[in-house]
């Protein structure tokens, strides 16, 4: 079953996994009015992880929104939500009627242009579930996302994510795919990703 009605479907992963792609999710007149809102009202910040051993700073900005008394850890960071605002729930409501899932929380990173970036990983926390439904939105300047199997690194996809889309993935899609935003020299706009998920 479709879960998005009338949205053009596509799964971009061949096998072990579920990712559809959803161009034109919200029209351009919300898109634009949502990325300048989320731009002004997000609370951003920019945080030390560890790589490699080594402590560096995200190459992006980050911020974590959701429902009280839940935090969220990833690359030796531990995140309090913010309370949910308006204009987060206004885009989560859509999300969780087109996808049929109740998203407990949103991580948002802002790439003020095409140096910010996010390297190889996958959503595979504990609290996330045994196999997490991740709703990515996009605003801003389009970007390539990638995909490749974990355990085969030569088998790789990609789509480009542009302004307005919504990406779902989920099924097995976090035990045998990585995912990453490389840099890009082509890219000079800011893009705005809101990953929604269910923490339990």
């Amino acid at each position: 079953m479709d879960l998005f009605g009338d949205f053009e479907r596509k799964n971009i992963l061949p096998e072990k996994g579920e990712a559809y792609y959803y161009q034109n999710f919200f029209s351009p007149a919300q898109s634009d009015l949502y990325l300048k809102r989320l731009i002004e009202e997000i609370s951003w910040k920019q945080e030390p992880i560890w790589m490699f051993g080594k402590q560096v700073m995200q190459p992006r900005l980050t911020a974590f929104y959701g429902n009280p008394g839940v935090n969220y850890g990833y690359s030796g960071i531990q995140m309090k939500p913010y309370p949910w605002n308006e204009v987060l729930l206004e885009i989560k409501n859509d999300i969780n009627k087109a996808s049929q899932t109740q998203f407990t929380h949103v991580l948002l990173n802002y790439y003020r242009d095409g140096q910010d970036s996010m390297g190889w990983h996958r959503d595979n926390e504990p609290e996330l579930g045994l196999n997490p439904a991740i709703g990515s939105v996009s605003f801003g300047a389009s970007r390539i996302f990638q995909f490749r199997l974990y355990h085969d690194k030569t088998v790789k996809r990609e789509v480009l994510l542009e302004h307005g889309s919504f990406l779902l993935m989920a099924g097995e899609t976090q035990h045998y795919w990585e995912h990453q935003i490389p840099k890009s020299k082509k890219v000079y706009g800011p893009r705005i990703n809101l990953t929604f998920r269910r923490i339990q």
